[in-house]
């Protein structure tokens, strides 16, 4: 395996559980795994430092803000990766499967893979039904408008930095995850998804599922997106 994979983690109040996805990732696979502290209010950044990987400070709060982060420091740097690979903080994925994800762009020449939940197995209670339905009617709504066939809106995902640079991602919140892919098919982009595993988050409760907020707030934030670039 010849190319240069980074790992982008956008990561809010998480002290609990960023160490154990650092610790996951295959580090045989990667060349540097980032992590953006989204302005915790906890030991997060602390945690994250003591693993020895590189930790920037978003204090704008919001996912897509943190993802941009990543991407700015990346492009910043004297060479640029050949993928990226972003994943929560929160260890509902299981980063060891980062194999599996970049699989379809070393050796199928995809530009975009999308980790499915959907595909994959998961743990009983790891995804709420409006989380479940969520995904249903924006990856229905992605179809319908765009011909983009997908099963999720996943966070675990892997896209070359080529692509990523053609995508030219502007979302700040919520919408980031709609925006790559919706973007992908409308630029004709090569996309496919694999099946990733999905436990129940251990420590906390989600930004997103957690509250009637962030629910309802991520919800319309998402059909926004879609209809928005139409």
């Amino acid at each position: 395996m010849n190319k240069d994979i980074k790992v982008i983690i956008p990561a809010f109040n998480e002290q609990n559980s960023i160490g154990k996805v650092i610790g996951d990732i295959p580090k045989d696979w990667v060349s540097e795994i980032i992590v953006v502290n989204n302005n915790s209010k906890d030991s997060t950044e602390d945690v994250a430092r003591e693993t020895g990987v590189t930790v920037l400070k978003e204090e704008r709060q919001g996912y897509g803000y943190a993802c941009l982060r990543g991407i700015a420091y990346t492009k910043a740097q004297d060479s640029q990766p050949d993928i990226i690979v972003f994943m929560d903080a929160d260890y509902a994925d299981y980063p060891e499967q980062l194999p599996e994800v970049v699989k379809p762009i070393l050796e199928e020449g995809m530009d975009l893979v999308i980790g499915s939940r959907a595909l994959g197995k998961k743990e009983k209670g790891a995804m709420t039904p409006q989380q479940v339905f969520g995904n249903w009617l924006a990856t229905r709504l992605l179809r319908l408008l765009y011909g983009a066939n997908f099963t999720d809106l996943g966070p675990f995902r892997a896209v070359t930095w080529e692509a990523l640079q053609r995508i030219d991602m502007q979302d700040q919140t919520y919408g980031w995850t709609v925006e790559m892919q919706l973007k992908a098919a409308k630029l004709g982009l090569r996309s496919t998804e694999v099946p990733v595993k999905y436990r129940k988050r251990r420590e906390g409760v989600s930004k997103v599922s957690g509250t009637l907020k962030g629910t309802l707030g991520a919800g319309y934030k998402i059909i926004w997106t879609i209809f928005k670039y139409r």
